[in-house]
């Protein structure tokens, strides 16, 4: 019975060591540090996106369907 006290005494001191050593650590990356690094990427991702729509949308495709009206106008 002693053999099998000291056992789950020694596994629990070691679970403890393991908990007090992960709760202490100041190094390393956790869960939260990884979800904002992506929440970052996703709304920089998003603005970019839409900077590039509009971009798009106003400056590019006008342009574009000017110059192709222009060409295929061509009177000489």
């Amino acid at each position: 019975m002693k053999k099998i006290m000291n056992k789950i005494t020694g596994k629990a001191n070691e679970l403890a060591i393991r908990a007090k050593t992960a709760l202490t650590a100041k190094e390393g990356e956790g869960y939260i540090d990884t979800a904002v690094k992506i929440i970052i990427g996703v709304v920089v991702g998003g603005v970019i996106l839409v900077g590039l729509y509009a971009l798009f949308d106003n400056v590019v495709l006008p342009k574009l369907n000017t110059e192709i009206t222009d060409m295929f106008n061509y009177s000489a």
